[in-house]
């Protein structure tokens, strides 16, 4: 695979690319950048497989340097430093960021990602832009398939059901969709969103709650008709959310 580094710092390029070469071989630098523009004109004469993006530099963003190229056939890895509201959009857009001093072995988690997933969709970026740069709570998600990526409406969601290492998504209108990730890491991100774990295996919408039924346990009766069952020790969690319902 081959990539190219765009970084307004010299240090930060040259520690990248030994990284790389030490720890990811396979990796062929083709190519760096100090700019947005630099960058750009780079973007022209190579097509590499993986770009390695600073999001802050002297003439603009990362973000400004991806609205000028007509077409993203890449793979895209934001370097970053630390800030949490930065990393936690990263998280909803489904888009994979290394934290400054980059950890050799998060380079390698993040390379074994790119081998086994497919381009991020404008849609993506798009999502974590608008994030970054209003500082608001995300409105959409963006969830990984086996065939693409999807922008859901956070609204939207109905529950979530855990499929092993996979989570099905149920939403309004009777769509589903299995993403390829775990309930734990959307229960980390959607708690926030005062999502419901209110089993090991489900996370609810409260706003889509009809009815908590008593008998056989205990379970909440959903908008689209489904039945989610509710531990005994989430129970008083519950109703104290959905207690109006």
């Amino acid at each position: 695979m081959t990539a190219i580094i765009i970084d307004d710092v010299p240090q930060a390029r040259q520690t990248l690319q030994q990284d790389l070469e030490i720890y990811c071989p396979e990796i062929s630098i083709i190519g760096t950048a100090e700019s947005v523009v630099s960058g750009a004109k780079l973007l022209k004469k190579v097509q590499p497989d993986i770009v390695f993006l600073d999001i802050q530099m002297k003439d603009g963003s990362g973000f400004d340097l991806l609205d000028v190229i007509p077409t993203i056939n890449f793979h895209v890895i934001f370097t970053t430093a630390s800030d949490a509201f930065a990393i936690k959009a990263f998280r909803y857009a489904a888009i994979d960021y290394l934290l400054k001093p980059i950890d050799p072995e998060e380079l390698l988690e993040a390379i074994e990602k790119v081998k086994n997933t497919p381009n991020v969709v404008a849609e993506s970026f798009d999502l974590l832009k608008t994030t970054i740069q209003e500082k608001a709570a995300p409105k959409r998600l963006a969830l990984h398939t086996q065939e693409k990526i999807h922008i859901a409406e956070i609204t939207d969601i109905i529950r979530c059901e855990s499929n092993g290492n996979y989570t099905q998504f149920f939403f309004l209108g009777n769509e589903k969709l299995l993403v390829t990730k775990t309930l734990k890491e959307f229960d980390k991100l959607l708690s926030e969103q005062n999502f419901l774990r209110v089993h090991q295996s489900h996370l609810v919408n409260p706003n889509h709650v009809k009815a908590f039924l008593k008998i056989d346990g205990g379970y909440l009766k959903m908008v689209d008709g489904s039945e989610v069952p509710v531990s005994s020790r989430k129970k008083a969690k519950v109703l104290e959310v959905i207690g109006g319902v």
